[in-house]
């Protein structure tokens, strides 16, 4: 490896982001987290990983079923109180720049989705494939448990169509999958948005921008700051990350079987 590529290493913000595509304060997160970059003018430093994390891994895809229902029946909430809090989640993502209908949302389980995610990583398109889920999810009404949408949400971020013929080919990503939660475990994540920035700070939940770039200016200052060190691999916080990194989660989140 050259001795530029091991400088431009060095000089690398590498975010590792724990989420879930049906989780609203993920894509709520993740608008946040990208203006902050822009505010700190670090576009060019950043490199994002995205992470699975179930919120509910036993769900069950229901295209004919309304999230209204779903979500009711799961959180023990009554229709009405159930299409209240969707409201109020919807005016919360309008405040981040986001549009989210409810009313088109499709129930679906994720695991398709985040093997895609993994698929993505392969071709370094992870970020656009994360976008077009998401918004499929929350906007477009989309179901991201479908083979063909997936097939199209990889075209358009310019996977190979080989890639994607059938849904055994992200079967073929489940061992990521399982290795991503096993690692949110071994960090005490425990709801998500979840940030890890550069090994060393933990950012949990959908912080306020100004909360991001202050995390984000101050790991700028200390790269800035740094002696040079010979490096041959980027670092992968997914292995070498503290098991005591996770904090409680005093942003807007959503865990397992809790209200978001």
């Amino acid at each position: 490896m050259s001795s530029t590529a091991t400088q431009e290493q060095i000089d690398t913000i590498y975010v590792d982001i724990w989420s879930d595509i049906v989780c609203p304060f993920c894509y709520i997160g993740k608008r946040h987290f990208e203006q902050a970059v822009e505010q700190a003018s670090l576009n060019r430093r950043i490199k994002v990983v995205w992470h699975s994390f179930e919120l509910a891994p036993d769900a069950v895809t229901s295209p004919d079923a309304s999230v209204y229902e779903v979500l009711g029946i799961r959180k023990g909430w009554s229709l009405e109180q159930s299409k209240q809090i969707h409201q109020q989640m919807e005016q919360r993502a309008t405040q981040a720049g986001l549009h989210y209908d409810f009313s088109k949302t499709v129930p679906a389980n994720s695991r398709n989705a985040h093997r895609l995610l993994h698929l993505a990583h392969k071709f370094g398109v992870q970020d656009a494939v994360k976008e077009l889920l998401l918004k499929g999810y929350f906007t477009d009404g989309r179901n991201i448990d479908d083979l063909a949408y997936l097939q199209d949400v990889a075209a358009k971020a310019g996977i190979p169509a080989e890639e994607l013929r059938d849904e055994s080919m992200l079967a073929a990503f489940d061992t990521e999958v399982q290795t991503d939660i096993q690692t949110a475990q071994k960090l005490g994540i425990q709801g998500v948005p979840f940030f890890v920035l550069n090994q060393q700070y933990a950012v949990s939940g959908a912080q306020p921008v100004e909360t991001f770039v202050a995390a984000l200016k101050q790991i700028n200052e200390e790269l800035d700051a740094a002696e040079p060190v010979d490096n041959n691999q980027p670092p992968d916080s997914t292995e070498t990350a503290n098991e005591n990194t996770a904090q409680d989660a005093d942003g807007e989140y959503c865990g397992p079987d809790t209200e978001c």
